[in-house]
């Protein structure tokens, strides 16, 4: 199982569970008890982008509980809600969970995550060093604030609808309708695929 890197005095560290629990957790794993698909999006304008992707990845699959089933390819997108060239691309991606975690506690996880390489949530648009969306919880449709299901805006992202199709090209956005179709309705300017990154499934 692969792990965050932690080289280097500056790169952030999120804490390993247990390999004991990680293997009780596998062990496991073959009959789980109803276990929810969930589909979260990453992104990362500020440091090593592509590392820190590939770090909440491996973060995310460290998780008892969760398992990443596909991880999509990255695309570079340029910020939204600013004014052009006021901040760094983003690198984007999709990954689509396996995971026995009520959706709260998923939450968590993603913002333990986001915590671990130092997310700064003072501006709305401001850069981020990681961001970890949960975009759809199985076919959970909630209005809590603290976690609203789906994700209010995904339907209108082309950099969440376009990695998600090119994993799952039957993809459905619950209560949207087809991922495929809404991407139709969007726009791609400033949403362009990277053939040269790469992010690695976990083993």
């Amino acid at each position: 199982m692969t792990r965050p890197s932690t080289k280097g005095h500056t790169d952030p560290t999120v804490q390993p569970v247990p390999a004991s629990v990680v293997e009780q957790v596998d062990a496991a794993d073959t009959t789980l008890q109803n276990p929810k698909r969930a589909v979260v999006s990453l992104g990362a304008n500020l440091g090593n982008r592509l590392e820190t992707l590939q770090a909440a990845v491996d973060a995310l699959e460290d998780t008892p509980g969760i398992r990443v089933k596909a991880v999509s390819p990255v695309y570079e997108t340029e910020p939204w809600g600013v004014e052009p060239g006021s901040q760094p691309s983003y690198f984007n991606a999709v990954a689509v969970l396996r995971t026995t975690l009520p959706p709260s506690s998923l939450l968590e996880r993603a913002q333990a995550v986001e915590d671990a390489f130092h997310r700064v949530r003072d501006e709305r648009w401001g850069p981020r060093t990681l961001d970890v969306d949960i975009v759809a919880y199985a076919d959970l449709h909630s209005d809590d604030p603290q976690l609203t299901l789906p994700h209010p805006r995904a339907h209108e992202r082309a950099f969440v609808l376009a990695p998600w199709l090119d994993i799952e090209p039957a993809a459905e956005l619950p209560g949207r309708g087809p991922v495929a179709e809404l991407l139709d309705t969007v726009t791609r300017d400033g949403v362009t695929p990277r053939a040269d990154l790469e992010l690695r499934l976990p083993e």
